[in-house]
């Protein structure tokens, strides 16, 4: 039986080697829905919403898994008698990254150089880019300098390895895991 979980593990791993490629075939989906899409966007959650056109994104930015965006909230139908939905824009700049599990509430805008920390829940805007923000409601914990700062001694690179090199490549640098 571990003879056919490797093969079928090797086989998966093959395939995985190719998700840019399934990436940029995403992205261009999402742009013919009428997403705005910058050039190196990074995709593993779908960029969709009711409306997809009032999704942007800029350069260089990654969006990590489960994340979900909203672009309206019907929630007003139950306090209004002549209206169903209200709806805003999600606008993402340059250069962010949005963590596993987050929500984005219509209506947000997030400036260039913002990391929305795992299972955060955004409900205001960060315009002013340059920090890092987390928590439900989401709100400013630290500045991308004084993060890159904390933890550059346990920045490794791993671009590139295969899923048995990444593995011995991280045994040999468990000194440089982060600790909490």
């Amino acid at each position: 039986m571990n003879r056919v979980w490797y093969r079928v593990r090797k086989f998966i791993y093959k395939i995985l080697d190719k998700r840019e490629l399934l990436m940029a075939l995403n992205v261009k989906y999402y742009k013919s829905k009428g997403v705005k899409i910058g050039e190196n966007m990074r995709a593993f959650s779908p960029l969709l919403s009711a409306e997809p056109y009032l999704l942007s994104f800029g350069h260089n930015v990654t969006v990590s898994t489960k994340v979900t965006f909203l672009t309206h909230d019907n929630s007003v139908i139950k306090l209004f008698e002549n209206g169903t939905d209200i709806f805003g824009e999600i606008k993402v700049g340059n250069n962010c990254f949005i963590g596993s599990g987050s929500i984005i509430l219509p209506g947000i805008e997030l400036g260039n150089n913002v990391i929305v920390g795992a299972g955060s829940v955004v409900t205001k805007s960060f315009k002013e880019g340059n920090v890092i923000i987390a928590g439900n409601p989401a709100k400013v914990i630290s500045t991308t300098e004084n993060y890159a700062s904390k933890i550059s001694s346990n920045v490794l690179n791993i671009k590139g390895l295969s899923y048995d090199d990444k593995k011995y490549f991280l045994e040999a640098k468990k000194y440089l895991f982060v600790q909490k």
